[in-house]
C-alpha cells in the first residue's frame, strides 16, 4: 500500500517535471505563427545578410531591434513585388503601421537580459539562438529556464568566441576552447562566475 503510495507519487512529479520542460510549456521547438512566414534560412544562408542589417542595435542596445518595414521594402520594393504572401508588408508600408510580428524568445518581465554586453563579451548569436541560419520558420532552440542561462553564468569560458566571429553563424568552438575561452574571458574583462551568478545580475 505504501509502496504503491510512493510510486504514485514518484510517477506524479516525473510527469509534472517532464510536463514543465516539453515545448507545451516552453514552446521550444515550435514555430509561433507570424504575419508573414518569414525564414531567416532564405535570408541569411540563401542571400548571406548579416544579423545586424535587420537586427540594428543588437551590439548597443538590450533590444536586438525588429525590422522596420523600410528595411524590409529595401529588397522587396523591387523583387517579389506582387507576391501574395508579402502582402503585410506592402499594407504596413503603405499604412505607415508596424507589422505585429510574434516574438519567439520572450522573457519574463522579472527578467533582466541586454542584447549588448553578451555580443561585447564574446557570446554568439548561435550560442543563444542555434542555427537560425537553417530555419525555414523561426522556433526557439533552449529553453531559456534560469538553469540553462546559469550553466553559461557559471562558466562562461565555454562559450565565449572571438569577437569577431559573434555574428557567424556556422561557427564552431575549436579544440582548444578551454585555453581560448579561458584567455577571451580576461581579455573581454568578464566579471567572475560569482558575480554573474548573483541574483541581481538578471532580477532588478
Amino acid at each position: 500500500m505504501i509502496a504503491g503510495a510512493l510510486l504514485g507519487a514518484g510517477s506524479l512529479l516525473a510527469i509534472g517535471y517532464v510536463m514543465d520542460r516539453g515545448p507545451w510549456m516552453t514552446t521550444q521547438l515550435m514555430a509561433p505563427e507570424q504575419p508573414v512566414p518569414f525564414s531567416h534560412k532564405h535570408h541569411v544562408k540563401d542571400d548571406g545578410i548579416d544579423c545586424r542589417y535587420c537586427h540594428t542595435s543588437v551590439e548597443t542596445s538590450a533590444f536586438a531591434g525588429l525590422p522596420p518595414t523600410e528595411t524590409c521594402m529595401t529588397c522587396h520594393s523591387q523583387i517579389w513585388t506582387n507576391a501574395s504572401v508579402l502582402e503585410p508588408v506592402r499594407e504596413s508600408w503603405a499604412n505607415g503601421t508596424s507589422i505585429r510580428w510574434v516574438r519567439v524568445h520572450a522573457l519574463p518581465d522579472f527578467v533582466y537580459f541586454n542584447h549588448s554586453i553578451h555580443i561585447n563579451k564574446g557570446i554568439g548569436c548561435s550560442t543563444c539562438h542555434g542555427r537560425v541560419d537553417e530555419m525555414p520558420l523561426t522556433y526557439r532552440v533552449h529553453n531559456l529556464y534560469m538553469d540553462w542561462c546559469i550553466d553559461c553564468h557559471r562558466n562562461p569560458a565555454r562559450y565565449i568566441r572571438p569577437r569577431s566571429e559573434v555574428f557567424n553563424i556556422a561557427y564552431q568552438y575549436p579544440p582548444n576552447q578551454a585555453e581560448l575561452g579561458a584567455k577571451l574571458v580576461k581579455e573581454y574583462h568578464v566579471k567572475s562566475a560569482r558575480e554573474i551568478t548573483d541574483c541581481f545580475t538578471c532580477h532588478r
